[in-house]
């Protein structure tokens, strides 16, 4: 499905933002569509949204379908738009912790909804025109980080940063998950299956000897070939140590 290939963004604000009730006479909506769309992702993948399967499940014609959803790249920033709006449902964000807790907060919300939706890591954000369930959710995370001692640019540039983490070592995460066979949880029998022939094509190991050592330490204690939810559990420790010596850096330059 591609995204923002010639879209009308004009077009699409409509559809993100006006009020749709259920049609009385195929008893759809844009967001009974688009919810259809996201359990067809989440199930089968982003391939399989088409508007013809689409149709078929919604036991409608596809004609019945483009008066709510426009064409398929609208429908891709429908499906986004609606994940978005659902992110904290499951992970709650409390206004109540700690700025350290609540960006945490935020990090943990968007790597269940990551896994959730493996699909949305495969959309690029680009110039993205946002929508109600996008603007609820990136007004509650700059409510997270306001007031902390950021600047309003420093506020949104923390939170780029960080979201860009999260997708990226979830994306990462997933694709380890994917290359495993079903019951497959670790790499160990993989690794012994191709270490004689990689061994082998590589020669002389002292070629590569921190990243032999560091391999080695990995699947060790890890027993995989790479570790990204271990990345991304390290990435948001150093992530929320950065911030805090900023803010101590910023306190005491204010103090001088």
């Amino acid at each position: 499905m591609a995204k923002r290939a010639g879209i009308d963004e004009f077009k699409l604000i409509g559809l993100l933002w006006r009020e749709s009730p259920v049609s009385p006479r195929s008893g759809i909506s844009t967001q009974s569509i688009t919810a259809l769309a996201i359990a067809l992702a989440d199930s089968e993948g982003l391939h399989a949204v088409t508007i013809r399967r689409l149709a078929q499940e919604a036991g409608v014609t596809a004609m019945a379908l483009y008066p709510h959803i426009g064409g398929r790249t609208e429908l891709a920033e429908l499906m986004l738009d609606q994940v978005a709006g659902t992110t904290y449902e499951t992970v709650p964000l409390s206004e109540s912790a700690d700025w350290r807790g609540r960006i945490t907060t935020i990090a943990e919300a968007n790597w269940t909804s990551c896994h959730a939706h493996p699909w949305i890591t495969d959309l690029a954000v680009g110039r993205p025109v946002p929508g109600p369930g996008a603007s609820a959710k990136y007004e509650a995370e700059l409510r997270a980080l306001d007031g902390i001692g950021l600047t309003d640019i420093e506020m949104e540039h923390t939170l780029t940063a960080l979201l860009a983490l999260v997708q990226g070592t979830a994306r990462a995460a997933l694709a380890a998950r994917d290359s495993r066979q079903p019951g497959e949880e670790h790499d160990t029998d993989w690794w012994a299956n191709i270490e004689p022939a990689l061994t082998a094509a590589i020669g002389d190991q002292a070629r590569f000897p921190i990243a032999s050592r560091v391999s080695r330490s990995l699947g060790k204690v890890t027993g995989k070939a790479n570790d990204p939810e271990g990345a991304y559990r390290r990435g948001i420790g150093l992530f929320l140590d950065g911030i805090e010596r900023h803010l101590e850096t910023t306190t005491a330059s204010r103090r001088r």
